[in-house]
């Protein structure tokens, strides 16, 4: 319109002052355009998920097959079948606009302690926990005791067994059976203080084959954290019976849950994998899947990256337990000067 009346005889100074604008703005809108640039004007945003791509979201989460799982479960398994909806934050975005994201954990945060020398595991059978839990009887005050065993760098139960009491002799018919089935000798296995873990017979067990033992401090459950944190998932888990009308039960429930566990669970430290995928190496080709997905979803939507890398799936190449710190390290060399 100004254009039109400049061109018809009128001075732009007095354009702008009928209009109420300066001059200056007037420049400004032929050098940039007219686009409102002021804060808090409307703006598109390039990356902003249209009506249907939230919706599609909502519909999966909510869908029967994930909606007892979050969004870090849900993404990579969405990727193992070459669909890709959006990043974990997309989803979790999306899922607090509708309020659908609590938090359903009745139990505190874990605090952080110092931990004991290190042990470092690059590849299944390098490195074993093992403990033993309490599982509650139908007669309080009574329990049945499982021996578990879990690999570190896979996290797959490798043996388990359970029974009516304590004893060093049950430590060590499980870990001969454990080892036997694997094949294995030379490995590093962590345990905790009791004496089921240090009786002599086992002790003299694991000196035979070369095994290289470590335990936790007194008093320190921390030390031992990958097997902890199974003991976890497993009594959390919404099908965890709180008492057991015998061994045969403890027996048959523990044997369905391991298989679940070691064949179904994604597990989110291995990158949302199961413990089986990771130790059979079926992972590497899902992880390849994912990163191919993701690179097609980035050609086809650019915008929705920036100037951010794309996230590259891969399986751990190495894991600690009890990693030493700096501070640990520097002690030491200070005690041996």
């Amino acid at each position: 319109m100004i254009e039109e009346t400049h061109s018809e005889g009128a001075r732009y100074s007095k354009i702008c002052h009928l209009l109420g604008i300066s001059r200056r703005t007037l420049e400004r809108w032929k050098g940039i355009g007219i686009k409102d640039k002021r804060k808090g004007a409307p703006k598109k945003v390039v990356r902003k998920l249209s009506e249907e791509q939230e919706r599609a979201i909502l519909i999966t989460c909510n869908s029967l097959i994930y909606r007892d799982q979050n969004p870090y479960e849900i993404v990579p398994d969405l990727l193992n079948q070459g669909s890709y909806l959006g990043s974990v934050s997309t989803f979790y975005r999306v899922l607090r606009v509708v309020d659908q994201v609590h938090h359903r954990s009745n139990s505190n945060v874990s605090q952080y302690q110092a931990k004991p020398p290190e042990r470092r595991a690059i590849g299944s059978n390098g490195v074993w926990c093992w403990d033993i839990t309490w599982m509650a009887r139908d007669v309080k005050g009574l329990f049945y005791y499982a021996y578990v065993i879990i690999d570190i760098f896979d996290r797959s139960i490798v043996g388990w067994a359970i029974h009516e009491h304590e004893e060093v002799a049950h430590s060590q018919a499980l870990f001969t059976e454990t080892m036997r089935k694997h094949q294995v000798s030379h490995i590093a296995v962590h345990a905790d203080n009791g004496h089921p873990m240090k009786g002599i017979s086992l002790m003299a067990f694991f000196q035979q084959l070369e095994v290289k033992v470590s335990h936790n401090r007194p008093r320190t459950s921390n030390d031992n954290p990958y097997i902890e944190s199974w003991f976890k998932t497993m009594k959390y888990k919404a099908s965890y019976p709180h008492c057991f009308a015998s061994i045969e039960h403890a027996r048959e429930w523990m044997a369905a849950f391991v298989n679940w566990y070691n064949h179904d669970h994604q597990h989110s430290r291995i990158g949302y994998v199961t413990p089986y995928q990771m130790r059979s190496g079926e992972a590497v080709a899902l992880f390849a899947q994912r990163n191919e997905t993701m690179q097609s979803a980035y050609q086809q939507y650019p915008e929705r990256w920036g100037s951010r890398a794309l996230k590259v799936w891969q399986a751990p190449q190495e894991v600690v337990l009890n990693p030493d710190s700096a501070e640990n390290r520097l002690a030491q060399q200070s005690g041996a000067k």
